[in-house]
């Protein structure tokens, strides 16, 4: 079974276990993918072997003893068993485990399917080889991008919650929402009782029943970072990434393009030209004319361009894993932001 390679997302969604494997490991930060795949698992081992019996420890506290006694005996009630290790980079990082767990790898018991769900930080090495050369699979779970999701969102309301959707409905929430799975399924599920069964989901109804757009959620948190300073764009960039789950991506490309704009206002302040030339220039419309004005004058040109190569390095950091909290690391940048432009 090969497997999905990291540049790969939508091939890694469309990658799915079967009930002849033996071993499964699911990594990468899209949960809803390794819920999905879990599911897919539980109910193919079901198909195949009539009842199965399911257990589940949390690498982070389970003992190489316990996983690994489970593995080995057999079912009292059912003909196979299903063992899930949560947090799995935290059971496998230490060496013995590693170890143990590449011999049984080599080998696996036929009457157990070993499914180990990990988040980014797996590191992919000789187990993974050794899973995959034993007909087992590692499967990359990435959020999608914008393309398949929309895709997928039509398939997943015919199917799951028995609705079609209307010429462009796809497009305009994941526009809206972006191509978060889990959240498009929520959404998909309240479209579908509010379209009534037999009806289509239309765009009108998802520019009713679904928030703002990604966009318009991006310039909130500018134009509160400006007007109100960091203690409220804190509380904004909480609402953003804790409640409305807005993705990582998101927020670095919203704070990056405040600081551009500010800095490229500032630069033309500089050559002497007035708001109205530099609103026209920079596509600048209603309140954001006024407020990047504000805030280019606040830093000057060169302390735009300062926040802006920081802006970038930070929002580097979180896409390439160097930040182990990417909220915590957007929230020491707004707060140095506000600092500055206060």
């Amino acid at each position: 079974m090969a497997r999905a390679s990291a540049a790969s997302g939508s091939k890694a969604s469309r990658m799915s276990p079967d009930a002849s494997m033996r071993i499964v490991v699911l990594t990468g930060k899209d949960s809803f993918t390794r819920v999905e795949h879990s599911r897919q698992l539980h109910a193919a081992l079901i198909e195949k072997f009539g009842s199965v019996d399911r257990f589940e420890f949390d690498g982070a506290s389970a003992t190489l003893a316990q996983v690994m006694d489970e593995l080995r005996s057999y079912g009292l009630l059912s003909q196979h068993k299903l063992i899930v290790i949560d947090n799995a980079e935290g059971f496998i990082g230490a060496e013995d485990r590693r170890r143990a767990m590449e011999r049984y790898a080599a080998n696996p018991q036929q009457e157990s399917t070993l499914l180990m769900r990990a988040g980014t930080r797996w590191n992919p090495g000789k187990f993974d080889k050794l899973v995959e050369a034993s007909g087992g699979a590692v499967i990359k779970c990435e959020p999608p991008n914008d393309k398949d999701a929309i895709s997928w969102c039509g398939a997943r309301a015919e199917k799951r919650h028995g609705a079609k959707l209307a010429a462009g409905a796809a497009e305009l929430l994941v526009e809206k929402i972006g191509p978060d799975l889990a959240r498009i399924d929520t959404e998909l599920a309240k479209l579908a009782t509010a379209a009534g069964e037999g009806k289509p989901i239309s765009r009108a109804l998802v520019t009713e029943f679904v928030g703002q757009s990604r966009e318009e959620q991006a310039w909130g948190l500018q134009s509160v970072l400006i007007q109100k300073g960091a203690g409220a764009a804190l509380v904004k960039l909480n609402e953003l990434v804790r409640i409305s789950g807005v993705a990582d991506a998101l927020i670095g490309w919203t704070i990056v393009d405040l600081l551009r704009k500010a800095h490229d206002a500032a630069r033309l302040m500089d050559d002497g030209q007035n708001d109205f030339a530099i609103a026209k220039q920079l596509k600048l419309w209603g309140d954001a004319q006024a407020l990047v004005c504000r805030a280019a004058r606040a830093l000057g040109s060169a302390g735009a361009a300062a926040l802006l190569a920081e802006s970038v390095r930070t929002d580097a950091r979180t896409k390439s894993g160097f930040s182990s909290d990417s909220a915590r690391t957007f929230e020491a940048l707004v707060v140095t932001i506000g600092a500055r432009i206060r």
